[in-house]
């Protein structure tokens, strides 16, 4: 059996697979966010533990653990989680949502290097510029950094013992050379760092520890199982839908939005905004479109209007052309492809028609639209979306699905079974170190529906696209 632990922003999700990859149990354990300033977001890594903690436990009552042979990780990306000599936290992890570090970021993509090397714009989520921050605002913890782990890599040390990372999360730091797959002296340097500061890299599939005893005999687990390097959250639901191939991609609706595609070569276009990745696999590439703002918009607006999220969307009926109401999802910046911490979202078109669910299909629209113009960044580069597998807990509305069927031109599948995300995607790479199997453990799911694009509604959606984008110009001349 082979177990993946993915660390969420809200929560931690395990899991355990069989060999033949069935779902043998789950568990999920919370995960509180502290926003302690307008613009940051913050969790204190002791909480990823207690989480982890939870999780195993609820595992080990649901299954025997000692028939275990992989374990595999993911997390969100791009948090700073920073260390002392002593492997002690000096700091709570400032997250990828937090954007304090605007000015920092700006200033390091104004140098060549960083776009030329890392092949990136340095977005303000991205873990290079919170270094500079903490440097400038915070000198005496800087001056006690060792090491610099991302979230999930925090939870390996406490596994393993073991600073390691792997490369599709080593990715969205701003310092690795992506092309190449190893740490930048060049753009450590150029943020007062060097190497030291650094864990050691493998790939998603390789082994990167070994699972301490004491831990182990906490849960019933084998001590000395292997644990993969994993992935970041998104390349890890990528494994888990078996998206790592040209033309294979998938959409998410989670707290942030994303359209993911697979690539067989290095591609970089930073002018683009879309985030060029190395994958969870070896000698293979991806590029994502991100928007901050997804489920996390229509949940907004559900407690804008005293509503769930569930009882908003089960109160739409057939796919609509969008109204005169227009909604821009920037509720915390924008990545792709705007680059700008700065903007901040808005209704346009309010009407004395407008109701709730108007609202709540202006909201959906917005996002849509907003993946629309991820998917066209995509195109610019020379990326294809052949089809789209949908994922997250927006991929539960059947009129979202439509909607981004439509807008972006392209069917949209609906797996059979919800546990294929990242904790899925994370045992799989657990999977492939414990049995040396390759990338062929990678399946595509099993598909229950595929939602066509609606061609009676193309240029009604066509329309829309257009009033979103002067929307967009609009509201951006106001930040």
């Amino acid at each position: 059996m082979y177990v993946g632990l993915d660390l969420g922003t809200s929560s931690l999700k395990a899991i355990v697979i069989d060999d033949k990859q069935n779902v043998v149990a789950t568990a999920t354990a919370e995960i509180a966010v502290s926003r302690p300033h307008p613009g940051w977001s913050e969790q204190d890594p002791a909480d990823w533990l207690s989480a982890a903690e939870a999780a195993l436990s609820a595992l080990s009552s649901q299954t025997d653990l000692t028939a275990v042979t992989g374990i595999g990780l993911s997390g969100h990306m791009h948090g700073a989680t920073i260390l002392s000599a002593d492997d002690a936290v000096l700091r709570p992890c400032i997250l990828w949502n937090d954007t304090r570090s605007h000015a920092e970021a700006a200033e390091l993509d104004a140098d060549p290097a960083f776009r030329d090397i890392s092949g990136n714009i340095v977005f303000p989520g991205f873990t290079a510029p919170k270094l500079v921050w903490v440097a400038r605002n915070e000198a005496e913890i800087f001056a006690k950094v060792a090491k610099v782990l991302l979230p999930k890599d925090y939870l390996r040390l406490w596994l393993t013992g073991e600073a390691v990372s792997e490369m599709s999360d080593a990715a969205g730091t701003s310092w690795l050379d992506t092309g190449a797959r190893e740490w930048s002296d060049t753009l450590l340097a150029k943020t007062g760092l060097d190497r030291s500061a650094m864990p050691a890299l493998v790939e998603g599939s390789e082994t990167s520890g070994a699972l301490r005893k004491n831990i182990a005999d906490r849960f019933g687990l084998p001590a000395g199982t292997p644990v993969a390097g994993g992935a970041g959250d998104n390349a890890a639901a990528a494994i888990g839908m078996g998206v790592i191939s040209p033309g294979q991609a998938f959409v998410s609706l989670g707290t942030s939005g994303v359209l993911f595609a697979a690539n067989d070569s290095y591609r970089p276009d930073a002018a683009t905004a879309v985030h060029t990745f190395c994958h969870a696999i070896p000698d293979t590439w991806h590029q994502m479109g991100v928007i901050l703002a997804a489920t996390d918009a229509l949940n907004w607006y559900g407690r804008f209007v005293g509503s769930d999220a569930a009882s908003l969307t089960a109160e739409l009926g057939a796919l609509e052309a969008p109204g005169k109401a227009v909604f821009l999802p920037y509720l915390g910046g924008e990545r792709t492809p705007l680059n700008n911490a700065a903007i901040r979202g808005a209704f346009v078109g309010l009407e004395h028609a407008t109701d709730r669910v108007a609202g709540t299909r202006a909201v959906l629209e917005g996002v849509t639209f907003a993946l629309r113009d991820c998917r066209d960044a995509l195109a610019a580069t020379g990326t294809r979306l052949d089809r789209l597998t949908a994922v997250g807990g927006g991929a539960r509305s059947e009129y979202w699905l439509t909607a981004i069927a439509t807008a972006l031109d392209c069917p949209v599948e609906v797996p059979a079974s919800a546990e294929l995300g990242a904790a899925f995607g994370a045992a799989r790479l657990g999977m492939m170190v414990a049995t040396g199997e390759d990338r062929s453990v990678a399946t595509p799911p099993e598909i229950s529906a595929t939602i066509a694009p609606d061609p009676s509604m193309r240029a009604a959606f066509d329309d829309g696209m257009e009033r979103y984008r002067k929307a967009r110009t609009a509201i951006g001349e106001l930040t």
